[in-house]
């Protein structure tokens, strides 16, 4: 059950990461990640471009993306059992992805996704098959958030994701849904991300909200560690980081399109984990709930 509590949770993230901001063409972002009754850390610079490729007049477009993120975990704390951090404190990841998307009528739109993602603390300085995770996906999009087609303007985007890494023969349900009810107020439900927002004015947005977060990279050469029971080894294979939380988030527009964003939050789920070849835990290096902060610049179509 647990493996597969990770499972829905990783191709949740994934999603999120693939999908969640389809309107951003690009972006640079900063996470921090203190962790509670602890010196350890997390920090995450990520950086995304997309560029989208008009194929007709009918709202057809291909979708080339690159997104890279470098991964830096500051071990302070004795891990207990003992052993050595060497070449777990830094992890990049390279997702290489191609959307497709035309409309099916004025306000329905059909969108596909597919992807590699090489993540890997690289310690061999190669590409070995197991830092390799393909993906896919395919969407439907109802649109009436363009002026004039609703009273009060809405988005329902529903669809199925496939995640290699996951190791489960089927797709998961993607949902989410979007509702503008107030000239100054507009909510969204759905995974990954649940928030409702308030506009005080035309270039400032104020929000709260629930969210997930993480990730997932292989670690070459596995690291053998000691038994939590203190008899024999355990192989640590990949880490993970899986996190929900809750919290408040500030944008503010410098122009119709580029955007400055900052989200703080404290988590609910705080689980960072070294995992065997089938994603079982070996070791927990944190899970105590803490602090969480983002923030950056994008560019939105």
């Amino acid at each position: 059950m647990k493996s597969f509590f990770f499972t829905i949770l990783l191709i949740t993230i994934t999603t999120h990461a693939h999908y969640a901001q389809l309107s951003d063409l690009a972006r640079l972002e900063y996470t921090y990640f203190p962790q509670r009754e602890s010196d350890n850390s997390f920090q995450r610079l990520r950086a995304l471009v997309r560029m989208p490729l008009k194929l007709n007049k009918k709202g057809a477009y291909l979708v080339p993306g690159f997104e890279y993120r470098n991964i830096n975990f500051d071990y302070e704390d004795r891990p207990i059992p003992s052993f050595s951090v060497t070449n777990l404190d830094n992890f990049n990841s390279y997702d290489l992805t191609l959307g497709y998307t035309y409309k099916i009528k004025e306000d329905l739109r059909f969108a596909a996704k597919s992807g590699v993602l090489i993540a890997s603390n690289f310690e061999d300085r190669n590409i070995t098959n197991d830092d390799i995770l393909y993906s896919g996906g395919v969407f439907l999009i109802k649109d009436k958030t363009e002026e004039g087609q609703a009273k009060k303007p809405w988005r329902l985007i529903v669809g199925l994701q496939y995640s290699t890494k996951a190791g489960r023969p089927f797709p998961l349900p993607i949902v989410n849904y979007y509702k503008k009810i107030h000239p100054k107020w507009a909510y969204g439900l759905g995974v990954p991300k649940t928030n409702i927002k308030y506009f005080p004015s035309p270039t400032n947005q104020l929000q709260a909200f629930a969210t997930l977060d993480g990730f997932f990279a292989n670690i070459q050469n596995n690291k053998t560690i000691p038994n939590r029971n203190g008899i024999g080894t355990e192989t640590a294979a990949s880490i993970s980081m899986t996190i929900a939380l809750a919290g408040l988030g500030y944008e503010h527009c410098f122009t119709e399109h580029l955007i400055f964003y900052v989200y703080a939050g404290f988590t609910i789920i705080n689980d960072i984990r070294l995992r065997d070849e089938d994603q079982e835990d070996v070791f927990t290096i944190n899970d105590k709930n803490s602090l969480y902060m983002r923030g950056g610049l994008k560019f939105k179509i």
